[in-house]
């Protein structure tokens, strides 16, 4: 492989493992809360 194509891996695994950690701390700070479900339905089993 020649040093470009490392750097270029090593420029891809960055944004796609810091993509993944971002993604993860920020649903920690900021959980997906359910939506309310209209009166009279229930919720699938």
């Amino acid at each position: 492989m020649s040093t470009s194509a490392i750097i270029m891996m090593i420029i891809a695994i960055l944004i796609v493992w810091g993509g993944l950690i971002t993604a993860i701390l920020r649903l920690r700070k900021h959980p997906d809360t359910p939506e309310q479900m209209p009166p009279g339905t229930h919720p699938a089993e």
